[in-house]
């Protein structure tokens, strides 16, 4: 990526801001979030406040870190948002929704969500935060979506602790799948076009990401456990084959099977099939493990 082709994305980023500008109420804020998605995008060493300050020609970090903690913006509005033009850009009826996670190391102990935990971008146990990502692609790209913090149990259950970090009463414990189902019901409900939802073996083992399918009545997003299970697809460095066309105009009936996980027929063709005529290099890990965490922070 060069300088130059930021240059060029100027008129597109303005576009995108155009969407978003309203969510925030104050002027300082709203050109804030106009200029730091640049920043992000451009050649800065490390995406922190004091460099994108100082990129953005700010005497400090102050003002980049009062637009995340502090101004007033509904962030799930602008992920709204962010869903319904990723929708625009890259949707396709043969998408793929990504369900995974990945941590972020942390020095202290008062990041919400933050303990010593599996990490998948450490790959090993760290003091971290955990965060469940849901991913979209297809043949005309790919693109986050949507998000939900892990917050675990002993969090969950420390009244002090949640009031010190500003922990919202209406947050509780819940399962990284359990957060996944959050975040495909909100893509199955603003209608994101997909025809497969994937994810590692901690989403394919979980019997319970199946009530998250949408409405029968509508054609609806296969998956496959050998998809969910035994593959673990690379999230950010590849999208992945387009996968093969719904064979149905409605929803099948999903019977019960070891070559299913619920959501599409079973024997139908895994989105990481191998393209005719080339042998398939999927390998089946040699045991369960945290998510691979190849996704990168949210914006």
């Amino acid at each position: 990526m060069t300088s130059d082709e930021i240059v060029g994305w100027r008129t597109g980023l303005d576009a995108l801001h155009g969407r978003i500008a309203g969510r925030f109420r104050r002027s300082e804020a709203r050109e804030r979030a106009r200029r730091c998605p640049a920043g992000l995008l451009d050649r800065v060493e490390r995406k922190n406040g004091w460099q994108l300050a100082e990129h953005l020609g700010e005497r400090g970090p102050q003002g980049i870190q009062r637009l995340l903690n502090a101004a007033d913006w509904d962030a799930d509005a602008v992920r709204d948002d962010l869903r319904a033009y990723v929708v625009d850009h890259l949707g396709a009826p043969d998408g793929v929704l990504i369900v995974d996670e990945t941590g972020f190391v942390k020095k202290g102990t008062k990041s919400v969500g933050v303990q010593r935990q599996y990490s998948g971008t450490a790959g090993r146990i760290e003091n971290c935060q955990v965060g469940v990502f849901l991913g979209y692609a297809s043949g005309r790209g790919r693109a986050f979506l949507d998000r939900e913090l892990y917050l675990p149990e002993g969090w969950a259950g420390d009244r002090a602790r949640r009031a010190k970090a500003g922990v919202p009463p209406e947050a509780a414990f819940a399962t990284k799948p359990q957060l996944a189902k959050r975040v495909l019901k909100r893509a199955f409900a603003a209608a994101v076009p997909a025809a497969w939802v994937t994810g590692d073996e901690v989403y394919g083992d979980d019997g319970d990401l199946r009530p998250a399918r949408p409405d029968p009545a509508r054609r609806s997003p296969r998956t496959d456990r050998r998809a969910l299970g035994a593959h673990r697809p690379a999230l950010a460095t590849a999208a992945p084959p387009r996968p093969a066309a719904p064979t149905t105009t409605t929803a099948p009936s999903w019977p019960a099977s070891s070559g299913s996980c619920g959501l599409g027929p079973p024997g139908a063709p895994s989105p990481r099939a191998s393209a005719p005529g080339k042998p398939s290099t999927a390998a089946t890990p040699a045991g369960a493990r945290p998510a691979s965490g190849n996704a990168s922070s949210p914006p």
